[in-house]
């Protein structure tokens, strides 16, 4: 599959992520995103030897959508910062089975990561090893089965989406480490539709857009359109 690009200069590569890659650390049968976007570049831009990238976000190999690269250390360092500060805006879509209590809800967790059993636990009250979950939702779109939600992140917790809407009963559509009892092929239902953040050396502020997965057409959504980057100024 060719690398989806939603914007790249010098010091910053934005890529539409598709479903069953993971961003690092795959083992050689795997497709990662750090793996093709070196090829990508050392491709087009005819360099022999290894290629900076950067990761400053992730996510889940199921998921997809807005997934930002740094092609420099500098940069690197600046959007880590603003990701420390959660001065990045992050939206997402994620179709779920399920009634959500709320049209609009704000949801305060905290969660615990069992890295042996490689899942994200939800608890009403702060407990040992801990850490603070907080989103925002609210139904854009019902079906008879599903909803469709759009998902403000205010923290950036492993799993976090995919724990929270399971601890409310609403679990994103093919994510059975999560509840749903529904197959979807080697993805799930939870796509970063939106990113924006400040440019590493331009005195910008970008926002980019990814269109709705092609796996999505068989729940009937709306529109399905193209992919779109703003500059905010």
């Amino acid at each position: 599959m060719k690398l989806p690009i939603l914007y790249e200069d010098n010091h910053l590569l934005v890529v539409d992520k598709p479903a069953g890659w993971i961003v690092q650390g795959a083992s050689p049968s795997d497709t990662s995103m750090l793996t093709e976007a070196g090829h990508y570049l050392r491709e087009k831009h005819q360099k022999p030897g290894n290629v900076y990238i950067g990761v400053v976000s992730r996510l889940d190999r199921v998921v997809t959508g807005v997934l930002p690269l740094a092609r420099t250390s500098k940069a690197a360092a600046r959007l880590s910062e603003q990701f420390r500060l959660r001065s990045v805006e992050k939206l997402y879509w994620a179709v779920v089975t399920g009634q959500p209590r709320e049209r609009h809800e704000r949801l305060r967790h905290w969660l615990v990561r069992d890295e042996h059993r490689a899942k994200t636990f939800c608890y009403d009250q702060e407990t040992s090893q801990s850490a603070e979950g907080v989103l925002s939702y609210r139904v854009i779109q019902a079906w008879e089965r599903f909803k469709l939600l759009e998902i403000q992140l205010e923290t950036g917790r492993k799993h976090q989406i995919r724990a929270q809407l399971e601890a409310i009963g609403c679990s994103v559509v093919g994510d059975r480490k999560y509840g749903s009892p529904i197959h979807w092929d080697d993805s799930i239902a939870l796509h970063c539709r939106e990113l924006a953040l400040d440019h590493p050396t331009l005195k910008t502020r970008f926002r980019w857009k990814a269109a709705i997965p092609k796996a999505w057409k068989k729940l009937n959504m709306p529109v399905i359109d193209s992919p779109i980057q703003e500059d905010l100024g």
